[in-house]
């Protein structure tokens, strides 16, 4: 079955086509600045990427997975003005920048653990590859595209014709409207390759350079070390999707410059976390952690679970009872699963239509489907769904085989009191007040889960 993804570049699905014919496949994600803790809507992106490998190695490709760490050159203004966000968390915490790099890693790591996402092939930092950034600006200013001002050497975007192609931006129209805090910048849309250190004044972070003692910008340091890892034009490069319109548009135009290519044969690019249809963003000041679902009780492979439930290309609004649902759910599915017997073989007809899903562009919320109607069949033998569900999981990650469920502790008696308030409710068809009590129930960290048996009550 043809493998189609969504190119953003082109706007379109397309059939998905390798670079090289030895069945390998050069993926490379946008990983995160490692200045603060990653939120859960970073996280989405991940989950995204990860399907995606998974995926891609489900049609037997060997992939070549590179994430990069941002640990300097990323400012807190995509404008190119304002602090390095390494320095300003240094501030905040009272670290260095180097040990506030190696703290956020880490805890980066601990989360994609946490969410079950493969480790990538490659990571690389930005600080282990000045010189290769160096190497690439000076590619592009021996094309002429680069010009100097007191603050840092500029990438002069009015030398490429096609920047700005993957946001479809109006560059005319962004000339018009362009106000004179563009400071020395010739276009709205140049960006620093470069930035000088402020003089008299020691960064914690900076290399001498041809042109003076400073620092890479932040969208150098991915051309660069995708270029360096998987070539010039590889398969696939991901992000999230407020990369699109600078980050991701100036990679292009770098390795248009310096290797007449678009870097990457297809450009995808994963959809918000809302709360309140609001994005979720760490400039707010306030986010959720992985950390924090799980101080609160919460299975991170429920939150991974309930991003698997819609499209990669559409926003989720994140509340605690879509959470909730989503706990309750994939507990179902745990319990299922945990006691069918093993040794069967997986369904042929099942297996075909999972594959058609996740080669419809990553349709995880119809392969998820698809085990609920797998769960309910009678033409599959308990054995043979097992089996099946497991191949299925090699894809979606829940950690099916992984699972068993923990003995039961004692149910205090305030519990079970609602419980069968809240059976007796069911009895008498009193809807609203069987809801009520399954909320009190959530709320005192408890769920009840309806089995043929009765009400299963267990932590949450």
């Amino acid at each position: 079955m043809t493998l189609k993804l969504y190119d953003t570049y082109h706007r379109e699905l397309r059939d998905f086509v390798p670079i090289k014919d030895d069945g390998s496949v050069g993926l490379y994600c946008c990983g995160p600045t490692v200045y603060n803790y990653a939120h859960i809507g970073n996280l989405r992106t991940y989950i995204f990427e990860d399907v995606l490998r998974r995926v891609l190695e489900h049609n037997n490709y060997k992939v070549d997975h590179v994430v990069n760490i941002t640990d300097v050159g990323h400012l807190v203004s995509d404008a190119d003005d304002g602090e390095d966000k390494m320095e300003t968390g240094s501030a905040r915490t009272g670290k260095t920048a180097w040990e506030i790099a190696d703290i956020y890693t880490q805890a980066f790591f601990d989360d994609l653990q946490h969410l079950n996402i493969l480790s990538p092939t490659i990571t690389c930092k930005a600080t282990d590859h000045i010189a290769e950034q160096i190497v690439a600006i000076q590619q592009i200013e021996a094309k002429g595209m680069t010009y100097i001002t007191s603050d840092g050497v500029y990438f002069d975007t009015n030398q490429d014709p096609d920047y700005g192609y993957l946001a479809r931006l109006n560059i005319e129209g962004l000339q018009e409207g362009a106000r004179v805090d563009k400071g020395e910048k010739r276009n709205p849309t140049d960006f620093a390759l470069w930035k000088f250190s402020p003089e008299n004044e020691q960064r914690q972070m900076e290399w001498e350079s041809p042109w003076g003692k400073g620092f890479p910008g932040w969208h150098i340091e991915c051309s660069a070390m995708a270029a360096k890892y998987l070539g010039p034009l590889f398969d696939i490069h991901c992000g999230g999707k407020d990369h699109i319109p600078i980050h991701h548009s100036n990679e292009i135009a770098q390795a248009q410059a310096c290797y007449g290519t678009k870097l990457s044969n297809y450009w995808m690019h994963g959809y918000f976390l809302q709360t309140d249809k609001t994005k979720m963003s760490k400039s707010s000041g306030e986010f959720l952690r992985m950390q924090t679902l799980i101080d609160q009780g919460h299975d991170p492979i429920a939150y991974r679970y309930l991003c698997l439930l819609a499209h990669y290309r559409s926003d989720i609004n994140f509340s605690w009872d879509t959470l909730q649902s989503a706990t309750t759910a994939l507990n179902r599915l745990r319990d299922t699963y945990f006691n069918w017997p093993d040794a069967g073989t997986p369904s042929k007809d099942f297996t075909e239509r999972f594959t058609s899903f996740v080669n419809d562009d990553l349709n995880t919320s119809q392969a998820i489907a698809l085990i609920w109607e797998l769960l309910k069949s009678s033409d599959v033998t308990d054995a043979d769904k097992k089996a099946t569900v497991t191949l299925f999981d090699s894809v979606l990650g829940l950690r099916l085989p992984e699972w068993a469920p923990q003995a039961r502790a004692e149910v205090p008696d305030q519990i079970m009191t609602l419980v069968e308030a809240r059976q007796q409710a069911r009895t008498d068809k009193d809807w609203a007040a069987a809801d009520k009590a399954r909320d009190d129930l959530a709320a005192l960290g408890y769920e009840v889960v309806d089995t043929p048996d009765g009400p299963d009550v267990r932590k949450i």
